[in-house]
């Protein structure tokens, strides 16, 4: 595994980008600083996998590529109904939670394989 600095910094520039978005469209008084932040971690995971880490065998970096960008999408849209819509605290931290453990289980079994 290899980690690219340059890709991994737009990465990180783009989700800190996407996580002031949400901030600045969340309809639900006193939880955008928790949309913002949650939402930048959750989009940055994935997209730092997709843009920025690579593994030695390329068939193996393709397929995590494309689940990462797979992710980043699903999370995008997540948060961005998170944003439009009234929800509580604990609801937004299960299913982000859940689905970037799904997304890294996801990628431990394809770097595991090696294919």
């Amino acid at each position: 595994m290899k980690v690219n600095i340059i890709p991994t910094m737009i990465a990180l520039a783009m989700s800190a980008l996407i996580g002031y978005a949400l901030y600045a469209l969340c309809k639900t008084e006193r939880q955008e600083l928790l949309l913002a932040i949650g939402g930048g971690i959750a989009i940055f995971i994935p997209l730092a996998t997709a843009l920025g880490i690579r593994f030695e065998p390329s068939r193996t970096s393709g397929n995590i590529a494309a689940l990462g960008g797979t992710f980043t999408a699903i999370m995008l849209i997540g948060c961005f109904v998170y944003a439009f819509v009234q929800f509580t605290p604990p609801t937004f931290i299960i299913v982000i939670g859940v689905l970037l453990l799904i997304f890294l289980l996801c990628v431990y079994a394809i770097a595991k394989a090696k294919q």
